[in-house]
């Protein structure tokens, strides 16, 4: 695009953002292309799901993944940034019911088949609330290869895995006790259970010996579990119970006969050391049960009630079924001691309510055989999946070493249905990746499989996959990166990355970068029910989306939470307003200038030496960082860069020239300030993608879009280690005088007599050479330079490296109260000479330390010890003055 005209005088981010968004996407500058010779560079975004809109955390996951791919895109790499969205199963079935619910119907008035459309409906309407979101946020996806896990390709990849996975034996059916949720009526995997601490009771029973020759005493939490118990253990070598062994008790309440067994699992020091088994309600007892044959007695129904099983409690739900179990018991004797007990009890993640383990038939993955391929990836260096931060290594090896076998079937309709069919007559089963031939002998298995086992493909199944001379999967997969929370380690990392070793024979992702949760400014995590829900949308039509993004982007560390406050959103917004208005200013100075106009072989001044010089290092410290995946510490640099150098120094300084009479100078300040915007606006650009497009485009510019420009690249020309170290006395310099005039309350507009003595000739020289920029900024109407100055009487004194200053500011000065300050500097100066001495004088640091840290700290004390004797000397002479 061309040049765009006078930057307006004040940024209205709406208006640019959805300029720029349209214009990004109308010319595709976010689709990946498989033909170009440029280094592929990968991300797939984790997908949301498709139930309601973007919390902060998406937010804060998605423009990381963002400045990544907006930095690889300018570093010269083909980036796909790969969008898409999950249909997760429960949670979105629940939001269609509760919706049929308030119409007075439900999915089995509709069918299967209605209800999935009616289900497909609602993602249509949810998916473009977030593609709104998205674009809301700047995010730079590649809408033309946009996934959904129940899209046609991505269900022959999960059908194609399942097959694999049941003929390789490794998935299998079978009864076993399972998590349940009686809410929303589905098995649950261990993952999805959360525990919480309830207070609870512990509940004493006696049961009576069949011969009438006294009784066992047991314990229990769920008392309505009693109603299916089908045998007492005892430990084999509890000697309290050997005679026992082998007899019959009498369930109360039911009446039926039950056996006293001998096992291990009973621990004979715990209670009474006599333990009810309930093998359909609890996956211990489901093993006692197995080891000796015993019944399994179910007592629930799927809902959480009582069956036919729990005879007069039929109907009742469990936990009105326990409080009159416990009446009755407690009327019958049978129940003689109530204790209280905090216990943890788990809870549906989904649904929130009480989980019950629960006898059910289920499909199941065995895991061990596909978590060892996991491990073994981990041991090669050069294969193995890297964690950021490293510690979470530890996190996911411990849970993968201890893992269980996975139940993947769900209850629900709205899902990947399984590829089993059960012959209608015979009863055989078929598992296959299409169905049989005579369909319809057949009837399909009616479960579908865990959202997690399709997400679990996401990295490759998106590219293609199984096909695998597909040209997408050949180029961008493995993915460079994951970036995601640390709270789903175990849902969806750790099966990624066994299912990519299995089906790929690869890892998923070379890095895997973790970041914590949002939470509010008490460190509160973000609910509902507390009401501290901040909506990412309103933060930017308050403050724009640059300023949520910067703020999300370095406001934290990897791995560690982040704390939102709208406070700091306002301080980035102030940030933008700065560099808008220093932009502004800067345009002023260049009009009819052109690209090819910016020339920075003339003589530059030292402040166009010194800024150059720290663009460099600005552009290594940025990109080094970024590179590392320290995004806090890479938007730290470019902000006081920013504001720092460019806008509080350079821009003033660069006034002398620009509002003088030398032509050359002139041109020379206006390329200078061109360079230094155009390579900080694409320093800025994956940070803060529309202020820096909408300055880029007034700047003189060479492209199309900020998007595709270069990545800057640090210039050796420009390092200018002398130039740096002149400005940065002269800084101290004008620093120092600010802060004197303000300790004695003598304005800036009052020009003030400033006297300077230089250690040497040499640096006497070079403040001569700069003096324009030390009468300019502090003002002065009598300037002396001289190394073999005398010490003024009454004058404020400051003693920097290499130099003292004198402000005889007479009338203004109080000499008490400068020796005093002068005895504090003194204090403050043998503090820190201890300090360094100390250091210096620790062997383990000395040799132990990188050289270069030790050289800093013996040029510290040479520095210290002179200030000290500088001021020393001057604090003597003011006390001889009083």
């Amino acid at each position: 695009m061309t040049q765009e005209k006078e930057l307006p005088k004040k940024y209205d981010p709406k208006g640019v953002e959805q300029k720029w968004y349209a214009h990004w996407i109308e010319n595709e500058y976010f689709k990946a292309d498989p033909s170009s010779n440029k280094e592929p560079y990968t991300i797939v975004i984790p997908p949301p799901n498709v139930t309601g809109k973007l919390h902060l955390g998406h937010a804060w996951d998605t423009t990381l993944q963002d400045l990544l791919t907006r930095f690889k895109r300018m570093q010269g790499y083909d980036a796909l940034w790969l969008p898409g969205m999950d249909h997760a199963g429960i949670a979105t079935q629940a939001k269609v019911e509760e919706q049929l619910k308030k119409e007075g119907t439900s999915r089995y008035d509709l069918g299967r088949e209605a209800f999935l459309q009616r289900t497909m409906d609602w993602k249509e309407e949810y998916a473009a609330f977030i593609r709104e979101q998205w674009a809301k946020l700047g995010l730079g996806l590649d809408y033309s290869r946009e996934r959904f896990t129940l899209d046609k390709g991505l269900s022959q990849a999960v059908n194609k895995v399942f097959v694999s996975l049941y003929e390789k034996g490794l998935i299998y059916r079978g009864e076993y006790i399972i998590n349940w949720d009686p809410a929303t009526k589905t098995a649950l995997s261990d993952i999805e259970v959360e525990y919480k601490d309830v207070n609870g009771h512990f509940y004493h029973l006696r049961y009576p010996l069949a011969d009438g020759s006294g009784s066992l005493e047991i314990a229990t939490t769920r008392p309505e579990t009693m109603l299916g118990d089908t045998a007492v253990a005892v430990h084999p070598k509890d000697e309290r119970y050997q005679h026992l062994i082998g007899k019959t008790l009498i369930l109360p309440i039911v009446g039926r006969e039950i056996p006293i067994v001998a096992d291990d699992y009973v621990d004979p020091e715990f209670g009474s050391g006599a333990v009810k088994i309930t093998p359909a309600h609890d996956p211990n007892d489901f093993e006692v049960g197995n080891r000796h044959q015993l019944p399994r007695v179910l007592v629930m129904h799927e809902d959480g009630t009582m069956n036919e099983n729990a005879g007069v409690y039929d109907g009742q739900d469990r936990f009105e079924c326990r409080k009159n179990i416990v009446r009755d018991m407690q009327e019958s004797g049978v129940l003689f001691k109530i204790e209280d007990h905090l216990h943890s009890v788990g809870h549906s993640e989904r649904s929130g309510a009480v989980v019950e383990p629960y006898l059910s038939t289920q499909w199941f993955v065995k895991m061990e055989p596909l978590a060892k391929q996991a491990i073994d990836l981990q041991q090669d260096e050069d294969k193995k999946v890297s964690f950021v931060p490293e510690r979470f290594e530890g996190t996911y090896m411990r849970w993968i070493e201890n893992i269980r076998d996975w139940c993947i079937s769900r209850q629900l309709w709205w899902g990947h249905q399984i590829p089993a069919w059960y012959h209608n007559e015979t009863n055989e089963l078929y598992v296959g990746e299409t169905p049989p031939e005579d369909e319809s002998q057949w009837t399909q298995d009616t479960d579908v499989l865990d959202t997690w086992f399709s997400s679990a493909l996401w990295p490759f199944s998106t590219l293609g996959w199984p096909d695998t001379s597909s040209e997408d999967f050949k180029r961008y997969f493995p993915n460079n990166v994951l970036i995601t929370g640390y709270d789903i380690i175990f849902f969806w990392v750790a099966r990624m990355i066994f299912q990519s070793v299995e089906f790929t024979e690869t890892r998923p992702f070379d890095d895997v970068l973790l970041h914590g949760l949002v939470r509010d400014e008490q460190g509160r995590k973000m609910s509902k029910s507390i009401g501290n829900g901040i909506d990412p949308m309103d933060v930017i039509d308050q403050y724009g989306a640059d300023s949520l993004r910067y703020f999300l982007s370095t406001g934290g560390t990897p791995g560690q939470d982040l704390r939102f406050s709208m406070e700091k959103v306002e301080s980035t917004w102030n940030f933008a307003n700065k560099i808008w208005n220093a932009s502004r200013f800067a345009m002023m100075n260049m009009e009819g200038m052109t690209y090819d106009d910016i020339d920075l072989t003339q003589a530059p001044t030292l402040a166009d030496r010194w800024i150059l010089d720290r663009l460099n290092q600005t552009i290594e410290h940025v990109t080094r960082n970024l590179e590392k995946y320290e995004f806090g510490e890479a938007g730290r640099t470019l902000y006081n860069f920013i504001w720092d150098d460019v806008c509080d120094w350079y821009i003033e300084m660069a006034k002398l020239p620009l509002y003088g009479e030398d032509e050359a100078a002139k041109k020379q300040a206006r390329s200078v300030l061109a360079h230094v915007l155009d390579q900080t606006m694409r320093l800025l650009h994956p940070f803060m993608p529309f202020i820096t497009e909408e300055i880029w485009q007034h700047l003189p510019h060479k492209g199309d879009s900020l998007v595709l420009a270069e990545w800057p690249k640090a210039d050796s020309a420009f390092s200018d280690e002398e130039g740096n170290e002149q400005m940065r006395r002269i800084v101290e310099i004008i620093r120092s005088v600010r802060n004197s005039r303000a300790e004695v309350n003598a304005p800036m507009s009052k020009p003030i007599e400033l006297l300077i003595k230089p250690k040497n000739e040499a640096i006497a020289k070079q403040l001569e050479a700069q003096k324009q920029y030390i009468e300019r900024f502090c003002q002065t109407d009598q300037l002396t330079i001289d190394p073999d100055l005398t010490s003024p009487d009454k004058a404020m004194t400051s003693v920097l490296s290499g130099v003292e200053l004198y402000l005889p500011l007479a009338g203004l000065v109080d000499i008490e109260a400068e020796v005093e300050r002068m005895k504090a500097e003194l204090k403050k100066l043998d503090a820190e000479v201890d300090r360094v001495e100390k250091k210096l004088a620790n062997e383990r640091f000395v040799s132990k330390a990188p050289a270069q840290v030790v050289e800093e700290e013996r040029q510290k004390a040479v520095d210290y010890k002179e200030k000290r004797e500088t001021v020393a000397r001057r604090l003597e002479e003011l006390q001889e003055q009083k």
